[in-house]
């Protein structure tokens, strides 16, 4: 499997689907690579087309004080990528064509990162990643396996910002969830199973 830095290299020249001709730059995602928690966001913005980085908006800045508040943690210290890398135009959702072009890589990026929680924002990349139709509303409050790990969906932080205290309350709740979820301890690997002594001779011990 190809590097987490060859695979943006490739990603940034990606023709797969009809949004590479309307993009200024393909957002990929940044963060520790070795990360703990990632977070998956739908797609990029305005504000992020142009700067190459996803959740730099006033989305962003709520998204960086809510983790940062409930879990302890900044921006470095996590991965952030997004379902697609490249902005719809007029922020439009993505279509199901430009998210199947682009799933490989944030498949990938979940291989190379193996992070122990995935904190999924919004409807999109909460079913995208749970493949369900299920609506966001139904999805969060609650956590999923997911790849050896621990999955939490939780709203896009756009919509807190239109939803207000109550939204907002709610995504907390979700990142509180996933913080438990990072400090819980691995599942203990099985015991090898208990193999008799051999024997010389049926009903004589060795």
């Amino acid at each position: 499997m190809a590097t987490l830095a060859e695979l943006e290299v490739e990603a940034k020249a990606c023709t797969r689907c009809p949004l590479a001709s309307g993009r200024t730059k393909v957002v990929f995602g940044v963060g520790d690579p070795h990360a703990d928690l990632m977070l998956v966001g739908e797609g990029p913005g305005r504000d992020e087309d142009l700067a190459g980085e996803p959740f730099v908006g006033r989305s962003g800045k709520l998204l960086d004080r809510l983790v940062g508040e409930e879990m302890g943690l900044r921006r470095s210290e996590l991965y952030i990528a997004n379902v697609v890398k490249c902005r719809p135009p007029g922020n439009r959702d993505p279509r199901p064509e430009e998210i199947a072009a682009c799933r490989p890589y944030l498949e990938s990026q979940v291989d190379l990162i193996s992070p122990r929680v995935i904190v999924t924002l919004g409807k999109f990349a909460s079913q995208v990643l749970l493949d369900t139709t299920d609506g966001i509303t139904r999805l969060r409050g609650r956590t999923y396996p997911y790849r050896g790990g621990t999955l939490v969906p939780t709203f896009h932080p756009a919509a807190a910002l239109r939803g207000g205290d109550e939204v907002v309350a709610k995504m907390r709740a979700d990142l509180v969830r996933a913080k438990r979820a990072l400090n819980a301890p691995r599942p203990a690997s099985p015991a090898p199973p208990t193999v008799p002594a051999p024997t010389l001779f049926p009903g004589v011990p060795a």
